[in-house]
C-alpha cells in the first residue's frame, strides 16, 4: 500500500469514531460541588462514582462529571454554580452546607445535597419525607443524641478531664446548644471556641488551654473538614486527646473518630443522582439519615501522645490504624 493510501485510510478510520459519536445523545451533565478544596476529597469521589455506577450510570461512558472546588471560599460558590447552570448540568449534586445553600439559592436545577447538619431545621428542606421542589439528599447530621455519645466516648477515653474543648465551624450555634446540654448530663462543663477561618485555630486553642480542656470534641463542618490536618496538628502540638466526627480525620493523625460514615453518604448520594437522571423527582425522594457509623483510632497518635486506649474502647473499634 503507498504511504499517500495509508494515511488517507487511516485518517478514515480515525474520523468515522468521531462521526458515529456525533450522531448519539450527547451525555448528561453532573455538576458535583464542593466549598472545600480538592485535596483530601478523592475518596469521597470515588464513593460517589461508585453510587452512579449502581445505577447504571460510568463516567465517561454513560455520564459526564462537571467538578467544581470552592477551595474554602464560599463567596465563590454561586458563580460555580452559575457556570453549572450554563452548562446544563442535568443534576447538581453539592456536597456541605454552604455548597447545597448555594445551589438551591442560585438554581431550579434538581440537586442532590450530601450534608451534615439537620436539612429541616436549617431551611434546606421543609420535610424529610417529602422534601419537595427541586432538593433532595443524604444527611449525615449529628444531633444531640449522637452528640451525647461523643461526649461520653471521650470521658471514657480521659475520665479526668472535666472540662471539654468544643471546636465549632462559626455557623454551628445549634451544636453548641446540643454540646452544653449532653455535657450537664454527664457532669462536665465545656468551652467552645467557633472558627470562620484558619486564622481562628491558634487563638481557640489558646482558650483551650487557657480554660484547662482536658479533652477535645470536633463535630465537624465544611471548614473543619476541610482544614482537618491543621487541627489534628495543633491537638497533638498541645497533647490535648481529641475525638472527631468524621473517619477522615483518623486518616490525618486524629486520634479518634466516631460518627456516620462520610463515604457511605456519598455513595448513596450518587445513587439518589442516578435515579434522578432516569427521571425520578427530587422533591418526591426522601432526605436519607446516616445506616452506617464507624469509630477508629489513631494507635501511632495515642503513642505520640503518650496516651493509652482503654482496652474496652479498643474492642468496640471499627477500625485501628498502626
Amino acid at each position: 500500500m503507498k504511504r499517500r493510501e495509508f494515511i488517507t485510510l487511516l485518517g478514515g478510520a480515525a474520523a468515522w469514531p468521531l462521526a458515529a459519536r456525533a450522531q448519539q445523545p450527547a451525555m448528561p451533565v453532573v455538576g458535583f460541588l464542593r466549598s472545600t478544596t480538592v485535596a483530601g476529597a478523592a475518596h469521597l469521589v470515588t464513593a460517589f462514582r461508585q453510587g452512579l455506577n449502581e445505577t447504571g450510570f460510568v463516567e465517561g461512558q454513560s455520564v459526564v462529571i462537571d467538578y467544581r472546588w470552592g477551595d474554602n471560599q464560599t463567596d465563590r460558590l454561586p458563580g460555580l454554580v452559575a457556570e453549572m447552570v450554563r452548562r446544563r448540568a442535568a443534576v447538581i449534586a453539592a456536597g456541605g452546607q454552604s455548597a447545597a445553600e448555594a445551589a438551591k439559592a442560585a438554581s431550579h436545577t434538581p440537586i442532590v445535597f450530601v450534608v451534615g447538619f439537620d436539612p429541616v431545621r436549617n431551611g434546606l428542606v421543609s420535610s424529610l419525607h417529602r422534601p419537595g421542589g427541586n432538593i433532595t439528599g443524604i444527611s449525615f447530621f449529628s444531633g444531640a443524641e449522637l452528640l451525647a455519645k461523643r461526649l461520653g466516648l471521650l470521658h471514657e477515653l480521659v475520665p479526668k478531664a472535666n472540662i471539654i474543648a468544643v471546636l465549632l465551624d462559626a455557623t454551628g450555634e445549634s451544636q453548641a446548644e446540643d454540646a452544653e446540654s449532653a455535657a450537664r448530663a454527664i457532669g462536665r462543663q465545656v468551652v467552645i471556641a467557633r472558627v470562620a477561618s484558619a486564622r481562628d485555630f491558634d487563638a481557640a486553642f489558646a482558650q483551650f488551654i487557657k480554660a484547662g480542656a482536658g479533652a477535645l470534641l470536633v463535630p465537624g463542618g465544611a471548614l473543619t473538614t476541610g482544614l482537618r490536618r491543621q487541627i489534628v496538628a495543633l491537638a497533638i502540638r498541645h497533647a490535648i486527646p481529641a475525638l472527631y466526627t468524621l473517619r477522615e480525620f483518623v486518616d490525618a493523625g486524629g486520634l479518634m473518630s466516631y460518627g456516620p460514615s462520610q463515604t457511605d453518604a456519598y455513595r448513596r448520594g450518587g445513587i439518589y443522582v442516578g435515579r434522578i437522571l432516569k427521571g425520578e423527582k427530587p422533591g418526591n425522594l426522601p432526605v436519607e439519615l446516616p445506616t452506617k457509623y464507624d469509630l477508629a483510632f489513631n494507635i501511632a497518635t495515642a503513642r505520640a501522645m503518650g496516651l493509652e486506649i482503654p482496652p474496652t474502647l479498643l474492642a468496640r473499634a471499627d477500625e485501628v490504624i498502626e
